[in-house]
């Protein structure tokens, strides 16, 4: 048996980078995945043959779509065990580029959203008695790296989690979340570009390598799985050594 078996997973940013990663790695462990994204047509262009993962156009920023999906779900397969709070939006701009439309598209997207991830979904888990939910943070919460908005709205993400650890644990739900420092996904590929910035951040890596996206599933799988039963609350660094320097 998978170490998913027969759970319901609904992940966040499904289409590309390390959602879809997740979605891989769940469904092989046996879980039927909800693969969320509002990129209608990536979803379908990768999940669309799979028989084990449903797919659902969302923009996390929407209370009501929230609403929608995890109803929608719960009407279907009656049931979500596990919610991955990954869709997110980053920036390269510096302090006096950032502009208030900037700072409230980044909170929307990275720290609203998970928030209305967890308020609809955990009703339903507080019902269950039972509930996995994995928030995607950043390094950039836990050390002085970027004055800027991706850094407010992923310091965000770290504060309501613990919170909701705290408030819900008592109904057998936990609450955990992951700090991925510089993974090479889509949204990093700007990023990529610049040689001698991916040069840079590799020299200041303990590891000497930019993460992948496998690196931060695994651990992700982790987290969601039974073998994490006792943890809640918890934060993982998945940077390479960096925050450690």
């Amino acid at each position: 048996m998978g170490r998913l078996q027969d759970k319901v997973a609904f992940v966040t940013g499904g289409a590309s980078g390390m959602g879809e990663m997740m979605v891989k790695m769940f469904t092989a462990e046996g879980a039927t995945v909800i693969a969320a994204d509002i990129n209608e047509t990536a979803l379908e262009e990768k999940w669309g043959s799979y028989e084990n993962v449903m797919t659902v156009k969302l923009n996390v920023t929407s209370d009501e779509e929230w609403k929608e999906a995890a109803e929608k779900v719960v009407a279907k397969l009656g049931k979500i065990d596990i919610l991955i709070n990954n869709a997110g939006i980053s920036t390269e701009k510096g302090m006096n580029e950032i502009t208030i439309e900037d700072w409230r598209r980044l909170s929307d997207i990275n720290s609203f959203g998970p928030f209305l991830g967890m308020k609809h979904v955990l009703p339903y888990m507080k019902e269950a008695a039972k509930g996995s939910i994995v928030n995607i943070s950043s390094y950039t919460a836990l050390i002085g790296m970027g004055l800027n908005p991706y850094s407010a709205s992923k310091g965000a993400v770290r504060a309501i989690s613990r919170a909701a650890a705290a408030d819900f644990g008592q109904y057998g739900v936990r609450v955990n979340t992951v700090f991925p420092g510089i993974i090479e996904t889509p949204m990093t590929k700007g990023l990529e570009s610049s040689q001698d910035v991916v040069t840079a951040l590799v020299k200041m890596t303990p590891l000497a390598r930019l993460g992948k996206p496998e690196d931060v599933a695994n651990a992700v799988l982790f987290l969601a799985s039974d073998e994490a039963a006792y943890i809640t609350g918890a934060e993982l660094v998945i940077d390479g050594g960096y925050s450690a320097r």
